[in-house]
């Protein structure tokens, strides 16, 4: 019994080294694999922020740079450009615009300034 296992190991490591030595790259490729087939992480928008900023102070030096870097990354986006801020806007409008019109007139009023 002592034999048998001597040789399974024997075979096992000879067979596992006959594989590595016939395929040298393939020892190389797993390292590699995973950059390969990681899944690219998107930026956050500060990162996209930085990197607006960074192309925008392009020739700019010293301070200046300085300077433009502290405020254009602290400049904050505009809460307007929102679609729901944009609706909401409409809403008031109209709103204001069809003080006056009752029932259906009103309904109609609103359907077609709500749609401008």
């Amino acid at each position: 019994m002592r034999k048998f296992l001597s040789l399974l190991a024997l075979g096992v490591t000879l067979a596992a080294g006959a594989a590595q030595a016939a395929e040298p790259a393939m020892a190389a490729a797993p390292a590699a694999a995973p950059s390969a087939t990681a899944p690219t992480v998107e930026k956050t928008p500060q990162q996209s922020k930085m990197a607006t900023c960074n192309k925008d102070a392009e020739g700019k030096k010293g301070d200046e740079r300085k300077a433009f870097m502290k405020n254009c990354l602290s400049a904050k986006p505009e809460a307007a450009a929102t679609p729901q801020a944009t609706q909401q806007n409409k809403m008031k409008t109209c709103n204001a615009d069809a003080v006056g019109k009752k029932g259906e007139e009103r309904k109609a009023f609103m359907s077609e300034c709500l749609k401008k």
